[in-house]
């Protein structure tokens, strides 16, 4: 699972690059009209309601980019937040502020609009018993952030990368020669430790991954009626996961399958951006700026 302190050991590697994308050798607009330090402050706008997610990573892009940042939030990742409310201010080398900007704005719109996305589908869910989590359908690079901010909205991850759990897709079945053939060849390679999900279409799929003794058994892309034979066939010998083009628009009609697990992809994949925005940045007095706490 990813929490903001495993979010945080990762993420300056991560932000030094995307810094690194929007600035080759100068910021020549913020070169031209500032020449030497000047302290300066500007606000951070909510202009949609939503989730807030990402704050730690928006005041990181600054405290790199220079010494004496001073990012002040009055909210925190998780709340409910309005148009037109003030989420933070900004401080520091304007010149900083002004280079990073727009990173800072793209990794908090991006991941606001994710837990705004994902608290919406889980408020849908409610009451059905239904897990959300989410897939490995990532803005490459963006993964750490984007896993975070799933939680944060209210879901659940699934497996962070490849390396974490053994899902057995349709291909990798294809390869083996069928479900049990593929099942019986993870549970010779992978540690004990390790769960084993089988992706089934159908239900003699999902009979081969029952009897092979698979640990999870995800249903992909069936009808409701294919799915309830499922769940009543599985009857608890496994946990049994929904996936398959899954939204806000469709997921309540899944709330009376039986099933213990939704996947959605559209969490990371679809979700529009929170918009947020940096206004206001004008100079102020440092020494009056610090005498103010």
């Amino acid at each position: 699972m990813i929490d903001e302190v495993s979010m945080k050991l990762r993420a300056d590697e991560l932000i030094r690059m995307a810094l690194a994308e929007d600035v080759t050798s100068e910021d020549v607009s913020t070169n031209s009209v500032l020449k030497d330090y000047t302290f300066g402050e500007a606000e951070l706008i909510c202009k949609q309601d939503g989730v807030v997610a990402g704050l730690a990573v928006f005041a990181r892009v600054f405290e790199l980019l220079g010494e004496g940042a001073d990012v002040r939030f009055f909210v925190k990742d998780g709340d409910a937040v309005k148009k037109g409310q003030l989420l933070a201010s900004v401080a520091g080398d304007m010149r900083a502020i002004l280079t990073g900007e727009r990173t800072a704005l793209n990794y908090l719109q991006r991941m606001s609009g994710i837990a705004t996305y994902t608290a919406n589908m889980v408020k849908l869910l409610e009451g059905s018993g239904l897990k959300l989590v989410d897939t490995r359908k990532t803005t490459p690079n963006m993964r750490i952030f984007e896993k975070y901010a799933v939680r944060v909205g209210g879901g659940g991850n699934h497996r962070f990368n490849l390396s974490d759990a053994v899902l057995l897709k349709d291909n990798h079945i294809g390869a083996a020669g069928g479900v049990k053939q593929a099942v019986a060849a993870a549970k010779a390679y992978a540690p004990f430790t390790m769960k084993i999900e089988v992706e089934t279409e159908n239900m003699d799929m999902v009979k081969d991954a029952v009897e092979a003794g698979a640990d999870i058994i995800m249903l992909d892309n069936m009808t409701d009626d294919e799915m309830r034979a499922a769940v009543k066939y599985i009857a608890g010998r496994a946990l049994v996961e929904i996936s398959g083009n899954v939204t806000a628009e469709n997921v309540s009609r899944l709330k009376n399958i039986g099933a213990n697990v939704v996947s959605c992809g559209a969490l990371t994949h679809s979700a529009p951006i929170l918009d947020v925005s940096l206004k206001n940045l004008h100079p102020v007095d440092v020494s009056e700026f610090f005498d103010e706490e």
